[in-house]
């Protein structure tokens, strides 16, 4: 946490450093004109690829399918939107990333192998706790009373053919 929070501190004033030295090397106004170009361009952009995204998930779900690769690329295309939208060039590039559809793609299958690790790990933990709770099991939490314990109805059945 607090890694990100320097790190937001930190970004703007990088980005008006070197919007300084590209201003001091290429002057005032072309560096205005760079960064009104990135925005204007950015907004294209946003608009353009934003409602392909959204054509592309609305036949997933006319098809009955679950439009998931298209919500997160419509995610990222948002934020790369944003980040064009921003004054600087750090950001600019970020933007531009998030926009292409190769680094586009590289970004969400890395974001979705992540999520899937993370779901793993969650169950994983969650089978550990059932099983440490399961009743009836030496339970190296029964001096906990506040363990969450699973819902479990235990009967018998007989299957009639």
């Amino acid at each position: 946490m607090r890694v990100f929070l320097l790190l937001f501190l930190l970004f703007p004033i990088v980005e008006l450093a070197l919007l300084i030295k590209v201003g001091s090397a290429i002057g005032v106004l072309p560096t205005l004109l760079l960064v009104i170009g990135s925005a204007i361009l950015g907004s294209v952009l946003l608009r353009v690829a934003g409602l392909a995204t959204a054509w592309r998930a609305r036949e997933k779900l006319a098809r009955g399918e679950l439009p998931e690769q298209e919500m997160l690329e419509g995610l990222t295309i948002a934020l790369g939107g944003g980040l064009l939208l921003l004054p600087g060039f750090i950001s600019d590039i970020f933007g531009v990333f998030c926009l292409i559809p190769f680094t586009r793609r590289l970004l969400v299958n890395k974001l979705r192998q992540r999520a899937a690790e993370q779901a793993m790990r969650q169950r994983a933990f969650a089978d550990e706790l059932a099983r440490q709770t399961r009743p009836g099991s030496a339970r190296p939490d029964a001096a906990r009373p506040d363990a969450p314990r699973p819902n479990v109805i235990e009967g018998e059945y007989e299957r009639r053919d």
